[in-house]
């Protein structure tokens, strides 16, 4: 494991860790602290694979899955109001989608890497954030998927209801993803700045 992008490993855990634990606590009605925090992980991924290259932001990777399937563990042990904090279905969707969007994320900046500047990360994040949405929240809370864990009771998250409370009824689940993914796309645009700056930190020769 190459020490120069230990930092990136260390960034990337403490994303992981942060938004597992932030995720237990609300902001209004649609979002939790949580989906604040693990957008930066696109940040992350995008650095690594502009300044390392793909193969180095795979490992990266690998090292928030890890990560984040042992705080999925934890949590299934820890028992709240209404059950255990994190259910096979969570944990499922979960992992899946982080290892899928951020996989996918890497493919598409390097397909994007020799375009201007910023074509790579928004890209690629707008892409990578779509799908890691799409996929989390049908995963843990569809109805339609209830077969993959029949014992996980989720029927809270099907409740119908105006979606973010002025729109046509559909399930809370879609309500939630919709905010979710609303908040990833303002930061995927905001991370553009940061991004530019890490990486031209990152890559300034030495005196």
């Amino acid at each position: 494991m190459t020490r120069s992008y230990l930092p990136g490993i260390l960034a990337m855990a403490a994303i992981v860790v942060a938004s597992n634990i932030l995720v237990q606590f609300l902001f209004g009605n649609w979002l939790t602290w949580g989906a604040f925090t693990y957008p930066l992980a696109f940040l992350v991924n995008d650095v690594m694979n502009r300044v390392y290259g793909p193969a180095a932001a795979r490992r990266v990777v690998w090292v928030g899955f890890g990560v984040g399937v042992a705080c999925s563990l934890i949590g299934t042990q820890i028992i709240g109001e209404f059950g255990p904090l994190v259910t096979l279905r969570i944990a499922l969707g979960s992992g899946i989608a982080f290892l899928t969007a951020q996989m996918l994320n890497i493919f598409v900046f390097d397909r994007l890497r020799e375009g201007r500047w910023w074509r790579a990360p928004l890209g690629s994040t707008l892409i990578g954030s779509a799908v890691d949405t799409a996929l989390f929240f049908s995963i843990a809370f569809s109805a339609s998927l209830s077969v993959i864990a029949p014992g996980d009771d989720v029927s809270w998250a099907g409740e119908i209801l105006p979606m973010l409370g002025f729109g046509p009824e559909l399930p809370l689940w879609v309500s939630l993803a919709v905010a979710d993914w609303g908040v990833k796309l303002s930061l995927a645009l905001l991370a553009l700045v940061p991004f530019r700056l890490i990486v031209r930190k990152l890559t300034q020769p030495v005196a």
